[in-house]
C-alpha cells in the first residue's frame, strides 16, 4: 500500500453509524503538515470519534464524516483549543462518498515550483523597485521565535524540504453544501469544483459588461495570487480582477461575455486550474458605488518623472516623441521639476508612453495616473497602503491576509487591492468604509499587530512628484559632484604643467626645458604625454555624462522605426549635452591625432601645441555649471514642499474610554475627535465642537490678522491655534483637506506652460543644429583664410600644429559657449518662483504660466456685483412696504414659501425677515422658478386658491402688474441708495362678488422689499488702484440699472462701464462683446514682445479681459474671459476652473496678483533677453570676429594655447595681443550664463527694491513694486 500523502491524511477511525453527517470546516491557519498531525490528535480524542477525516492544505479545509451524535460545537471547540482559527463550517447529511483525487501534475516538480514562484516574485517586485525592502539584519530573537511556532519554517531552516507539492487528495464537498464567498455571497452548491462543464448564467439582458466568478485551484501563496492577477490584468477588455487566496476564488469584471474562455485559458497558462462558477451580465448602473468598479478607460492623465533632461531641447525631444500618437491629446514637460504630464485616451497606452520617452534617450518612471472622467467615491470610503515590517518568511503575507479576512472580511466594503502583499513588496493595499469609532484604520493596525508582535504596520505614502524630483536632483548633484571632484583633482597638476610652467616660468628654467624635451617617440614632449595621461580619464570618466546622453539622443533619432522625419534629423536635433560632448570630443581627439603625428616625426623641434589641458578645464567648468544649475533649480520648486510641511505628524485623539491619546496623523478617520492645543495645528480640516479660539491662517490665505473661531466653525490643517484648546471633529482625511487642494492646485499650475515658453522651445529645438553649422563654418573660414594667405602667418602661434589645428580652436569655443539652457530656463524658473510667492500671499495659480502671462498684460477687469464688490455674506431687508388689499400675514406666508425654493442670497434675506414677522402658513400646491427673474407659486389659504409671484421689476412687467406713482417713487428712492428691490404680486382665482363677471382677473401688487448687501470696505480703494495701473474697470449685475449705477458710484465705476439687468447665461455674451470691442491698452504693455502675445488680428490686438466673480452664478462668464479670478472658499477650490483663486476672499489680493504677474513676467523677459543677447554676442566673439583687433605691444610669455595672464587673449609673434576667447574661458562663460538665469529668478524672493517682489504699502490695496 502506498504511503499516506503529507498534505492529505485519511484514516478510518471507527465503524460508521447508520446515520452519518459530513462536516466541512475552513481553517485559516492551516499551512503545514505539522498542523495536520495536531488536528488528527485533537479530533481523535472526541467521543464518538469521526469515521474518517480528509485534510487539504491547498484549500485550507477539513472534511469530516461522523455520526449525528457528535455535535459540531464539540468539533469546533476541539480545534479552537488546539489553536486553529475556524473561518466557516458547512454541514450536510449524506451516504458515504468515495474520495475524488485531484491531480496537479505541475506541482510534482519542486524545482519548477520554486523557480516559478521566484520568477513571479521578481516580476511583481519590479514595480516596487523604489520601495525600501525589509532589512536582512532583523532581530534574531524575533525571527527565532517565529520559527519555533511554524514547523514548516523550522524544517526549511534545517534544510528539510517538506513535500507540500505532491499529489493532492481531497474529499469533494457535498452537493447540497453552500459555498460562500468572502463578501458573504451565497453560491449555488451544485456548481462545485468537480463540475467543470457546468456554468450558471443568470437570465438578464446582454450588455457588454460582465462579471465572472472563478474557482481557482493550485494557489498556495500570495505569489500565486499575484501571478494570476497580473496575467489577467494584461487583457485589454478586463476592468478589474480580485483574487482571494483564502476562498481559492476570483472575481473578474470585463467587457464581452465571449471573452470568458480567454480568461480561463490565461489562468491555466499561468499553471493553475480555473472553473467558471457564475457568469452574469452587469449593467453599468450596478457598478456605481461598487468597490470593484473602475472608470471607463476613456481619458487619463499620467505624470512621469523623467531623468536626464538638462535643457529645453530635451523638453522638445520628449514632447516630439509623444505628439505623433493620435491618442495623445496633450503633453506638458517641465524642465524644473523633471516631470511630464500626458493627457491621453486609453489606459492601455501607458507602456507605450514610457517606452517612447525612454526611446528618445531619457529615463521615465510613472508617478501617477488618474482618470479625467472618473467620479469621486463616497467621502467615507478610503483606499490606503500599509507597509508591514517584520515579515520573516513567505508564510507571513498569507497569514496577515487570512487574519484580516477573518476579522474584517465579512464587511462587504473591505477589499484587498493590487498589487498583493508579499515579502519582497511589503505593502498591503486595502479599501474600506470607515465607521469611526467602531471601525477605523487603527482597528486594522491592531489586527495586524495581534497576529505577531514583530509585525510593525505603518501607513505608506508613495513618494510625491516633488519628492521624486528632489531625489533625482540629489542624484544628479551627487553624480556631478563625483565627476567634478575628479576633474578638480586632475586640474591641479594640469594647471601647474600647462599654465604655470608654460606661462609664468622663463624659457631658461631647467624644469621647463626638461618637460619640453621629446620622450619615447618622435618629437612628442614630456608635457604632451603628461597632459594626455591627465586628460584621458577626465574625458572618459568625467565628461562621460555628456557623451552618453548625446549618444542616446542620436540613437533615438536614427534607430530603426524612429518616427522622426528623415529631413528633420538634419535640422532639428541634439541638446546641450551634444554641444558639450562635441566640444570636448573635438578637443581631445584633435590632440590625440596631433600627438600621434608628433610621435611619428623625427625632427629637432618638439610638439608644443595640444588641447589636452583644454579638455580638463572645459570639463571642470562645465561640471561646475551643471552642479550649480542643478542646485539652484532644486530651490525654485520648493513651494509645494514647504506647504506640505504645514501639516503636523501627530495629533491628540480624544477617545471616550482612554481620554487623550497621541496618535500619528495617518491613523485618523473622518468623525474622529481631536484636541487642538495652543500653538498646534489641526491634523486635517474639521469642525469645532467645544471651545473658542483664534487661528492664524496666514500660511494658507496670506491674511496676517488672526481669525476668531467658535463652535460650529471650520478650521483648516496648516493653520495655528493662537487661543485656548478646542475639540475638533475631523471632516476630511489625507488628500481631501483644503491644504491638499492648495497643494494640488499649485502643482497643477506649475505644469501649465506660458506661450513664451513655447517660443523658447521653438528656438532651442533648432539651436543645436545652428550652433553646429556656425562652428563648422567658423572652422572652414579660418582654415581657408590661413591656407590661402588671407591672414598673416604670424597670427598663428609657434608650434600650433598648422592652420587646421589653429582654426579648430575657434570652432571648439563656439561649441562650448553656445548655451540653450539659459533660453529654456528663462521662463519656467521665474514662473515656479512666482507660483510659490502667489501661494504665500493667498493666491492659487491654477492657470499656470499662461495665466501669469495674461495677468501681466491685463487691459480690462469685469466685476460681478453680488458677492464680489459686495460682501455677499447674508444680505438683510432694510425696508419693507405692504400694498394692495390682501391680508399681509397671508402675503408674508406665501413670500416665505416661495423663497424657500431658492438659494439666492436675496431669498435668504427675505426668509430671515419673514421669520421676524407674523405670517400665516399656506398650503403649497406648486412652485416654479424663472431663472434670473423670480418665482411663481400656487397656494391654498382658507379654502381659497391664490397665485403669487416674487421677483424683480422686469418680472412684474412680464405679468403686467400695475405699480402706482407713489410706489414707483419709493422704489426709485431705494434703488438710488444702491439697494436691491423685490416685489410680490398676488392673483386670486375667485372673483370678488362686487366685481362684475365681465372684468378679467388682474395681478395686484402685495408687498415691496428693499435688500441691502453691504459693500466691501476695500472695494473703492481697489477700483481706484486698478485705474492707476491703467486697467479699465467694468461691472456686470443682474440687478436693475438704477441699483447697479448706485453701487458703481459708491465704488468709483463710471455709469458707461456698468451693464445691468443681465441674466446669468447672458454674462458670457457680454464678456465676448467686451473682448471684441475694447482695444488693447498700450499703457500696460511693458516689455511686451509682439510675437509672444496670444490675441492678435489684422486690425490690431484686442483687449485682454478678466472676470472676477464668486463662481456661484457667473461660471459661464468666468470660463469665457481670457483670465478668470475666483473669490473662493476652500470648498470651492477643487471644483473651480478659474485661472486664479483668491483664498482669503479679499479684493486687495487682486492687486497683489496683478503686480506679482507683472514682476514675474518682467523677470521672464529679462531672463529671456539676457540669454538671447548672451548667445548673440558670445558666439561671434568665440568665432573670432574680434581676433583681428590687437591691443598693446608688450611681449608676454604665454602658453601656446592662448591661456595666459591675459585671460583668454592670444598673441602672435609680433608681440601684439589678439582678442580671442579661448575654449576654457568660453566654457566658464557658458556655465555662468545658465546659472545667472536661475539666480535671477530666485532673486524674486528677496526683499531688495528693484530685485525682488515686495508687497506695496501706502495704498488702499496691496501689491508689489
Amino acid at each position: 500500500m502506498a504511503p499516506a500523502d503529507p498534505t492529505m491524511h485519511m484514516a478510518k477511525l471507527s465503524q460508521p453509524y447508520p446515520t452519518t453527517v459530513t462536516t466541512t470546516l475552513f481553517i485559516s491557519n492551516l499551512h503545514c503538515p505539522s498542523c495536520l498531525e495536531n488536528i488528527q490528535e485533537s479530533l481523535g480524542a472526541l467521543d464518538p470519534a469521526p469515521e474518517f477525516i480528509s485534510f487539504s492544505i491547498v484549500s485550507h479545509s477539513i472534511i469530516l464524516r461522523h455520526t449525528a451524535s457528535l455535535p459540531v460545537d464539540d468539533i469546533s471547540a476541539s480545534l479552537e483549543a488546539a489553536g486553529f482559527e475556524i473561518h466557516s463550517i458547512f454541514q450536510d447529511q449524506d451516504s458515504a462518498l468515495d474520495p475524488v483525487e485531484v491531480h496537479h501534475p505541475v506541482l510534482h516538480d519542486a524545482d519548477w515550483r520554486s523557480s516559478w514562484e521566484n520568477a513571479v516574485s521578481r516580476w511583481t517586485g519590479f514595480g516596487s523597485r523604489g520601495l525600501v525592502q525589509p532589512s536582512g539584519e532583523l532581530d534574531m530573537h524575533t525571527r527565532q521565535k517565529h520559527v519555533e511556532h511554524c514547523t514548516q519554517c523550522k524544517a526549511e531552516a534545517g534544510g528539510i524540504a517538506l513535500e507540500t507539492n505532491s499529489e493532492l487528495k481531497s474529499e469533494p464537498m457535498i452537493a447540497a453544501a453552500e459555498k460562500t464567498s468572502l463578501d458573504g455571497t451565497s453560491l449555488d452548491g451544485s456548481t462545485c469544483l468537480t463540475n467543470t462543464s457546468f456554468v450558471v448564467i443568470d437570465k438578464a439582458h446582454t450588455p457588454s459588461l460582465c462579471k465572472a466568478t472563478l474557482s481557482l485551484s493550485g494557489m498556495t501563496c500570495s505569489s500565486c495570487v499575484s501571478s494570476i492577477t497580473h496575467a489577467v490584468e494584461k487583457l485589454p477588455w478586463v476592468r478589474s480582477i480580485n483574487v482571494n487566496l483564502l476562498t481559492s476564488s476570483g472575481t473578474v469584471i470585463f467587457d464581452g461575455k465571449h471573452n470568458v474562455e480567454e480568461i480561463v485559458r490565461t489562468v491555466e497558462d499561468t499553471g493553475f486550474d480555473a472553473t467558471v462558477e457564475t457568469l452574469v451580465d452587469l449593467p453599468p448602473a450596478n457598478l456605481r458605488g461598487s468597490p470593484l468598479h473602475k472608470p471607463r478607460r476613456d481619458k487619463w492623465r499620467a505624470t512621469y518623472v523623467i531623468g536626464g533632461m538638462t535643457c529645453s531641447s530635451c523638453v522638445g525631444n520628449v514632447t516630439n516623441s509623444l505628439k505623433p500618437y493620435p491618442w495623445v491629446e496633450k503633453v506638458d514637460v517641465n524642465l524644473v521639476s523633471n516631470s511630464a504630464t500626458v493627457v491621453f485616451l486609453g489606459k492601455e497606452h501607458l507602456p507605450e508612453i514610457q517606452k517612447s520617452i525612454e526611446d528618445s534617450g531619457y529615463d521615465a518612471a510613472l508617478d501617477s495616473v488618474v482618470s479625467e472622467d472618473g467620479e469621486k467615491g463616497a467621502s467615507l470610503e478610503r483606499s490606503i497602503s500599509i507597509r508591514i515590517d517584520g515579515m520573516f518568511c513567505h508564510h507571513c503575507p498569507g497569514n496577515i491576509i487570512r487574519k484580516l479576512s477573518d476579522s474584517h472580511g465579512k464587511d462587504s466594503s473591505f477589499a484587498f487591492n493590487d498589487p498583493p502583499l508579499s515579502q519582497k513588496s511589503p505593502i498591503l493595499n486595502i479599501s474600506y468604509i470607515s465607521g469611526s469609532p467602531n471601525f477605523t484604520i487603527r482597528h486594522i493596525f491592531r489586527t495586524i499587530t495581534s497576529l505577531d508582535p514583530s509585525f510593525k504596520p505603518s501607513v505608506y505614502h508613495p513618494p510625491t512628484i516633488e519628492e521624486r524630483a528632489k531625489e533625482m536632483h540629489a542624484y544628479e548633484r551627487k553624480r556631478t559632484l563625483f565627476r567634478l571632484v575628479l576633474s578638480f583633482i586632475v586640474a591641479v597638476p594640469t594647471f601647474v604643467l600647462g599654465i604655470v610652467f608654460m606661462s609664468l616660468v622663463k624659457n631658461t628654467n631647467p624644469i621647463r626645458k626638461y618637460i619640453m624635451q621629446p620622450m619615447w617617440a618622435g618629437n612628442a614632449s614630456r608635457l604632451n604625454w603628461a597632459l594626455f595621461i591627465l586628460a584621458t580619464p577626465i574625458y572618459f570618466f568625467a565628461a562621460d555624462t555628456f557623451h552618453l546622453r548625446a549618444i542616446k539622443e542620436l540613437r533615438a533619432m536614427w534607430r530603426p522605426g524612429s518616427r522622426t522625419p528623415f529631413l528633420q534629423r538634419f535640422y532639428r536635433f541634439g541638446s546641450m549635452n551634444m554641444l558639450m560632448s562635441l566640444g570636448t570630443s573635438i578637443a581631445y581627439f584633435a590632440s590625440v591625432v596631433e600627438l600621434a603625428l608628433a610621435a611619428t616625426k623625427k625632427s629637432a623641434g618638439s610638439m608644443t601645441d595640444s588641447y589636452f589641458d583644454s579638455v580638463v578645464f572645459l570639463t571642470m567648468f562645465l561640471l561646475i555649471g551643471r552642479f550649480l544649475e542643478a542646485y539652484s533649480k532644486a530651490k525654485t520648486g520648493d513651494a509645494v514642499t514647504s506647504l506640505g510641511k504645514l501639516r503636523p505628524e501627530e495629533a491628540t485623539l480624544v477617545e471616550a474610554d482612554k481620554g487623550d491619546v497621541k496618535v500619528a496623523t495617518d491613523l485618523l478617520e473622518i468623525g474622529d475627535l481631536v484636541r487642538v492645543s495652543h500653538g498646534a495645528s489641526p491634523p486635517f480640516d474639521g469642525t469645532i465642537l467645544e471651545g473658542n479660539a483664534i487661528f492664524d491662517e496666514s500660511s494658507l490665505t496670506g491674511e496676517s490678522r488672526p481669525v476668531k473661531k467658535e463652535a460650529g466653525d471650520t478650521v483648516y490643517s496648516g493653520t495655528i491655534n493662537k487661543g485656548q484648546p478646542v475639540k475638533v471633529k475631523i471632516t476630511t482625511v489625507s488628500g481631501t483637506s483644503m491644504l491638499d487642494q492648495i497643494i494640488n492646485a499649485v502643482r497643477e499650475g506649475q505644469t501649465r506652460r506660458a506661450p513664451v515658453e513655447r517660443v523658447a522651445d521653438t528656438i532651442t529645438s533648432h539651436f543645436v543644429p545652428f550652433v553646429v553649422l556656425v562652428a563648422i563654418v567658423t572652422w572652414i573660414t579660418w582654415l581657408t583664410l590661413g591656407t590661402t594667405g588671407g591672414i598673416p602667418e604670424d597670427w598663428k602661434s609657434e608650434g600650433s600644429g598648422g592652420w587646421a589645428l589653429w582654426s579648430l580652436r575657434f570652432a571648439i569655443a563656439v561649441f562650448v559657449i553656445a548655451c540653450p539652457c539659459g533660453i529654456g530656463l528663462a521662463a519656467p524658473t521665474a514662473l515656479f518662483v512666482g507660483g510659490g510667492l502667489a501661494a504665500k500671499h493667498g493666491i492659487l495659480v491654477k492657470g499656470g504660466g499662461e495665466a501669469f502671462q495674461e495677468a501681466s498684460s491685463l487691459d480690462c477687469i469685469v466685476f460681478d456685483k453680488t458677492g464680489t464688490l459686495t460682501q455677499g455674506g447674508d444680505p438683510a431687508v432694510t425696508n419693507h412696504q405692504p400694498s394692495g388689499s390682501q391680508d399681509h400675514a397671508i402675503v408674508l406666508g406665501m413670500v416665505k414659501a416661495l423663497e424657500e425654493h431658492s438659494n439666492h442670497p436675496i431669498a435668504r434675506a427675505i426668509i430671515s425677515f419673514c421669520n421676524t414677522q407674523s405670517y400665516q402658513v399656506p398650503t403649497v400646491v406648486n412652485v416654479d422658478e424663472v431663472p434670473g427673474k423670480g418665482l411663481k407659486g400656487t397656494f391654498k389659504v382658507g379654502g381659497c386658491e391664490l397665485t403669487a409671484i416674487i421677483g424683480n421689476e422686469s418680472y412684474m412687467a412680464d405679468h403686467h402688474v400695475p405699480i402706482s406713482a407713489h410706489e414707483a417713487s419709493v422704489l426709485q428712492t431705494w434703488k438710488s441708495r444702491g439697494e436691491s428691490v423685490a416685489l410680490t404680486a398676488v392673483l386670486s382665482s375667485e372673483r370678488n362678488p362686487s366685481v362684475p363677471a365681465t372684468v378679467p382677473l388682474t395681478w395686484e401688487l402685495a408687498a415691496m422689499f428693499a435688500i441691502a448687501d453691504a459693500l466691501r470696505p476695500e472695494a473703492a480703494g481697489v477700483i481706484s488702484a486698478l485705474r492707476k495701473r491703467g486697467i479699465d474697470v467694468w461691472m456686470l449685475s443682474g440687478d436693475n440699472q438704477t441699483t447697479a449705477n448706485a453701487v458703481g458710484a459708491q465704488v468709483g465705476i463710471k455709469e458707461c462701464n456698468i451693464i445691468a439687468g443681465v441674466l446669468p447665461d447672458q454674462k458670457a455674451e457680454k464678456i465676448k462683446y467686451l473682448q471684441k470691442t475694447l482695444p488693447k491698452n498700450r499703457q500696460v504693455s511693458l516689455f511686451r514682445v509682439p510675437f509672444m502675445t496670444k490675441h492678435s488680428n489684422k486690425g490690431g490686438k484686442r483687449a485682454t479681459v478678466a472676470m472676477v466673480g464668486d463662481g456661484i452664478n457667473d461660471a459661464p462668464a468666468l470660463s469665457t474671459a481670457d483670465l478668470s479670478i475666483a473669490i473662493g472658499s476652500g470648498s470651492d477650490i477643487a471644483l473651480s476652473s478659474s485661472s486664479f483663486i483668491l483664498i482669503n476672499s479679499h479684493l486687495e489680493t487682486l492687486l497683489t496678483l496683478l503686480d506679482l504677474s507683472r514682476v514675474v513676467f518682467r523677470r521672464v523677459y529679462l531672463n529671456f533677453g539676457w540669454a538671447l543677447v548672451y548667445n548673440l554676442i558670445a558666439m561671434p566673439i568665440a568665432a573670432g570676429v574680434l581676433f583681428p583687433i590687437t591691443t598693446g605691444n608688450k611681449q608676454m610669455d604665454t602658453h601656446p594655447n592662448g591661456v595666459g595672464m591675459e585671460g583668454g587673449m592670444g598673441m602672435g609673434d609680433s608681440g601684439q595681443t589678439h582678442i580671442r576667447l579661448d575654449p576654457v574661458w568660453a566654457s566658464l562663460a557658458m556655465a555662468l550664463s545658465s546659472v545667472s538665469v536661475v539666480c535671477s529668478s530666485l532673486a524674486l524672493r528677496s526683499k531688495v527694491p528693484g530685485l525682488g517682489f515686495r508687497v506695496r504699502k501706502g495704498e488702499v490695496g496691496i501689491g508689489s513694486k
